[in-house]
């Protein structure tokens, strides 16, 4: 961890202790960035300035990718079904270091945090053994934040305030891909996906390596992509590669949905942009809790039997365990 933890208010505690679904988001190889949704568990260290997230060994793509950069960014959106009450947009950004083998005391106390946030789990022999893996074959992604900026109401409008590092100047602009800008998917298909979820977020990487999240709005598209608007002075100017997260849930996470692209993004002014997508993934649970828990229990059962046959885990594990070995940078508060 840093030598010198951030400090951060008691409201953002609030928000990033009580919110139920944030985004978060890491950077991609080509200097992109992909933002996903996560449940947080309220999993916050405020004496240690530390924030993090668990995750199963069953998914494991979001895990290599954060320990192939470390820096990563969480955006605390929407206090929907949560248990907080101020509607400050929060984003905290940091180092992500991964523990790939958490004690059974800190398995048992996600657990804990889990029920405050889902509910009551699902007990008894058999989803035991269904939920073995996605229980106990979990790590833990734990981040000393170096930043937080926050505007005084979800859309993110309006004066910010930075506690910790400054914030950075604009990034330059990108190259474009090799294989251009164009969408390579079909937008019209894409945007009645996401068009059904009330919350888009945009990620790019700034300037300092840090990706930054930011609420949008889509305004409309065309076989160009999709039209977006933010307040002023969220978005560089000129061409990016940015990640597209659109996603929605019901109380105690049941019903979740989400969609995932990346693709090109480009600023036409302070306030509007387009963005061209060319990789989409997504998910979709049913609004039942019983039927979400067997899904649950079988993905995670066989993505870990999967990952340790190929060998992933071992790979993880050994690359998890040399990013513990080198030593993070003292950022100051």
């Amino acid at each position: 961890m840093t030598s010198t933890p951030l400090h951060w208010s008691d409201t953002t505690h609030e928000i990033m202790s009580g919110d139920l679904n944030v985004a978060v988001a890491y950077v991609t190889p080509a200097g992109g960035a992909v933002v996903v949704s996560v449940s947080p568990l309220g999993l916050t260290d405020r004496s240690a300035g530390r924030i993090g997230f668990t995750t199963s060994l069953g998914f494991p793509r979001k895990l290599e990718r954060i320990l192939d950069n470390p820096q990563v960014a969480f955006a605390y959106h929407t206090r929907e079904h949560g248990f907080a009450r101020p509607e400050d947009f929060v984003l905290a950004q940091g180092d992500a270091v991964v523990d790939m083998h958490p004690s059974a005391q800190r398995l048992d106390d996600v657990l804990s945090a889990t029920e405050r946030f889902f509910g009551p789990g699902k007990s008894g022999r058999i989803w035991d053994w269904l939920l073995r893996e996605y229980r106990r074959a979990r790590v833990c992604v734990d981040v000393d934040v170096r930043r937080i900026t926050t505007w005084p109401d979800p859309a993110a409008d309006g004066p910010h305030q930075v506690t910790g590092a400054a914030w950075p100047d604009p990034p330059a602009e990108q190259r474009p891909p090799q294989k251009g800008t164009a969408p390579r998917l079909d937008v019209d298909k894409l945007a009645r996906k996401v068009g059904s979820l009330p919350h888009r977020l945009l990620a790019y990487r700034g300037a300092d390596g840090y990706p930054v999240v930011v609420p949008v709005k889509i305004t409309g598209h065309d076989r160009t992509g999709f039209r977006l608007l933010t307040p002023p002075g969220l978005l560089p100017p000129g061409g990016r590669r940015a990640g597209l997260l659109a996603h929605s849930f019901r109380p105690q996470n049941v019903g979740l949905a989400m969609t995932t692209c990346t693709g090109w993004l480009k600023v036409h002014d302070g306030t509007e942009a387009s963005y061209a997508p060319h990789t989409a993934t997504g998910l979709a649970a049913p609004p039942n809790r019983t039927v979400q828990a067997l899904g649950n229990g079988l993905l995670a059962k066989h993505g870990v039997r999967k990952a340790g046959r190929n060998g992933t885990t071992d790979r993880l594990r050994k690359v998890a365990e040399a990013q513990r070995q080198k030593p993070l940078p003292d950022h100051g508060a």
